[in-house]
């Protein structure tokens, strides 16, 4: 009924939904009949169904790279995730993961769900890696040995400072920026780019997932996970878990936002990259994340919701910008919607209100110079038309009837 209830509120929601899922049918039917490749791809699909699907419009060989570079990098996070793994276990497999790759037998079990059954099975993954390009071995290598050892550093150390929570993101977020742009430029597709820029793309993603997963961080048992830097969170209360807590509740939200403007600096360097990028899939490849995780800070920002469930941009607005980002106007169109959207929930009597509003003015100011905002269609700030709320109902009982028509007719 959510989803029902969500589609009724926002009628236009439905042709971008009902894409999205032609769009996971057409995926399925893509999936190599070679054992290791298929369950490759069947795991990537489980493991991470947007990236799955932006993943599918590369071309084919730097597809295969990619889709292997992500689920080694996603059973490296599932062995550093696992809070159940004694330490003097995991460092030295997180310090040995690149060797692992190489290993045809090598299996760790660990985690939980689908990423217990990647641990399991991860003899396809590297059977998978093995059948790849050299250039391309040898940059997924690389960089799962840099990132094994920044997590291992971290496991044995927390979060104090700003610097620390940069580095702990570079190691398991700007890291596979640089991979990817190694990857790209491999492929022949794209030319080099700077390692700040590249950095800077996956630290913007990695700490809008971290402030949005506060909670589910905070309460992972038999151990808390805690990437919120002290040099922050210290500010508004005594210890980072005293934030879910009602009384705390105008605090967590001065801390929450905070979080987001430091995570609003990585946007200008995120934007200059995006602009660069000649190849059209490889742009969308890049550009959806980067527009999903401005529009996921849009929704956290000032929202005590952070600290008592789950927030996250409703299904039907991720299939607009799944569907709708094509071009850097676009990517300059949704930035400057969501900015304004976050630009609008600031309050003046935050203590981080100014650092905010300039750091909101900037990227406000890049969007409008690009020259671009006329070129493109608002999906997030628009009028709202006048739809007959019996029509709308008509054309959802005909897309539940057509979708369970294909989920039913699979070959």
């Amino acid at each position: 009924m959510g989803s029902l209830g969500a589609m009724l509120r926002n009628p236009e929601d439905i042709y971008p939904l009902m894409k999205l899922k032609l769009a996971a049918r057409y995926a399925e039917k893509q999936i190599p009949p070679q054992p290791h490749w298929a369950f490759c791809y069947i795991m990537l699909h489980k493991v991470s169904r947007s990236f799955s699907l932006v993943i599918q419009q590369l071309p084919l060989e730097l597809r295969d790279a990619v889709c292997i570079f992500y689920l080694v990098l996603r059973a490296l996070d599932t062995v550093e995730d696992d809070t159940s793994v004694a330490t003097e276990v995991k460092v030295p497999i997180l310090m040995s993961f690149h060797r692992h790759v190489y290993d045809r037998e090598w299996h760790f079990s660990c985690g939980t769900k689908d990423y217990k059954v990647l641990m399991d099975q991860f003899h396809h993954v590297s059977t998978a890696f093995l059948e790849l390009e050299k250039h391309y071995k040898e940059a997924i290598e690389d960089i799962t040995m840099r990132m094994g050892a920044g997590m291992a550093k971290f496991i044995c150390k927390e979060v104090e400072t700003i610097g620390d929570y940069d580095e702990y993101c570079h190691y398991v977020a700007g890291l596979v920026g640089l991979g990817l742009s190694k990857l790209f430029r491999a492929s022949g597709k794209e030319d080099f780019a700077s390692d700040s820029l590249s950095n800077s793309m996956g630290l913007f993603l990695q700490k809008t997932n971290i402030i949005r997963d506060y909670l589910e961080d905070i309460n992972e048992v038999p151990k808390c996970r805690m990437f919120w830097p002290r040099q922050i969170w210290s500010k508004y209360v005594d210890k980072l878990e005293d934030l879910k807590c009602e009384e705390n509740s105008v605090k967590a939200v001065q801390c929450l936002n905070e979080m987001v403007t430091n995570a609003l600096s990585h946007v200008e360097d995120s934007l200059t990259y995006m602009s660069t990028l000649r190849d059209p899939a490889i742009f969308r490849f890049c550009a959806i994340p980067q527009v999903m995780a401005i529009g996921t800070l849009a929704k956290c920002y000032n929202n005590i919701e952070v600290f008592r469930g789950v927030v996250k941009m409703r299904r039907g607005l991720t299939a607009k910008v799944i569907d709708r980002t094509r071009t850097m106007a676009d990517v300059y169109g949704a930035f400057y919607d969501f900015s304004c959207i976050l630009k609008a929930k600031v309050e003046y009597k935050d203590p981080n209100a100014a650092k905010t509003l300039r750091r909101l003015e900037t990227i406000l100011r890049t969007c409008k110079n690009s020259g671009t905002l006329n070129k493109r269609k608002s999906f997030v700030i628009q009028s709202r038309p006048n739809y007959n709320s019996a029509l709308v109902v008509v054309l959802v009982v005909i897309i539940a009837i057509l979708i369970a028509y294909l989920s039913g007719n699979r070959p």
